[in-house]
């Protein structure tokens, strides 16, 4: 029996960055025949909220710590893709001992207060196992406390459809136990020259100092590739990409080893849409597209969130917790 639940699904969007999060629920309501609405949105970087509101129409409100959780509206899911710096491998895996570490407990403040029927969060593989994985059980614990049946996985944007080897761990949660089943399709990869633009200018280009030095550790493949320079100064070539960085050196990826993505290849990487408006600098585009997610894990994550809410129309799960999870 088709699903006649004409009401939207209220959302809200928290670390909203530049809206990853917000194109996979959407693809994800499209997908699944489902209208969705953000009814509250939050981002504290201002780049982040100017690009926001040029792609989406409105702009996201500002520092998630001082914004009351009572005056954030009902909503049926949560997603929040939180900071991931304290947990990088890039960073210096300060954790919790890092302020930044702490807001996990806002988003755990909003979930106390709101119940809704579920949330989606993401964050950086690293969180799994750090500090000897005390980190992440304190998060699935609270987590609990709260009230909540999680599920985990890491996934790789890779078995997505996307060329880049980006793990993310993702948590699903329900206000009431239900049949969860992770997405276990493997999206054929978008071939590199699919993603890369035609006659990029030079400014892209590295010197011919470190294109020497590239050569000097790598040959040249017959194929696409970019080649990936690891802390330790070692050069991979690979026919993807690796994990795009917010922190990086400039030359960290170099297609062919000569020159650096554009923003519309990096945005690419991430799944965003062609039609996605680019309105900062290199620089600012490099840090943005570095933050933010694999939108097309994260659209199939949300989608299977949906059918066990029984959002889906046409698709009854067999152990639905929609009719439970009524506040």
């Amino acid at each position: 029996m088709k699903n006649q639940n004409k009401a939207a699904t209220p959302f809200i969007d928290l670390f909203a960055g530049i809206g990853g999060f917000r194109h996979a629920i959407q693809n994800a309501g499209k997908e699944a025949h489902s209208r969705v609405e953000c009814v509250f949105s939050s981002e504290i970087d201002k780049e982040c909220q100017k690009v926001y509101r040029e792609n989406f129409g409105d702009t996201p409100h500002g520092d998630i710590t001082e914004i009351p959780a009572e005056s954030i509206p009902d909503h049926d899911i949560l997603l929040a893709g939180f900071p991931c710096q304290p947990f990088s491998i890039i960073g210096n895996r300060k954790g919790f001992e890092d302020t930044r570490g702490t807001l996990f407990f806002d988003i755990a403040r909003i979930i106390q207060a709101k119940k809704p029927a579920a949330f989606v969060l993401e964050n950086v593989k690293l969180l799994v196992g750090h500090n000897q994985g005390k980190t992440f059980k304190r998060i699935l614990e609270t987590l609990a406390e709260l009230g909540y049946d999680c599920h985990w996985r890491a996934l790789n944007a890779l078995d997505f459809g996307l060329p880049q080897k980006r793990e993310r761990v993702f948590i699903a949660g329900f206000k009431k136990p239900c049949r969860y089943e992770w997405p276990e399709e493997k999206i054929p990869m978008r071939p590199l020259a699919d993603i890369l633009e035609k006659n990029v200018p030079e400014k892209f280009y590295a010197s011919e100092h470190i294109r020497q030095k590239r050569l000097a550790k790598q040959k040249p493949t017959k194929e696409i590739t970019v080649w990936h320079e690891n802390k330790a100064g070692h050069i991979s070539a690979y026919p993807f990409s690796c994990a795009l960085r917010a922190g990086a050196s400039h030359n960290y990826l170099l297609v062919n080893g000569e020159r650096r993505l554009t923003p519309r290849e990096m945005l690419r990487l991430q799944g965003f849409p062609e039609d996605f408006k680019i309105m900062s600098s290199y620089t600012q585009t490099r840090k943005q597209a570095g933050n933010s997610l694999p939108v097309p894990a994260a659209q199939a994550v949300i989608r299977n969130v949906m059918r066990a809410l029984g959002r889906e129309a046409g698709f009854v799960p067999d152990f639905p917790c929609e009719k439970e999870n009524k506040r």
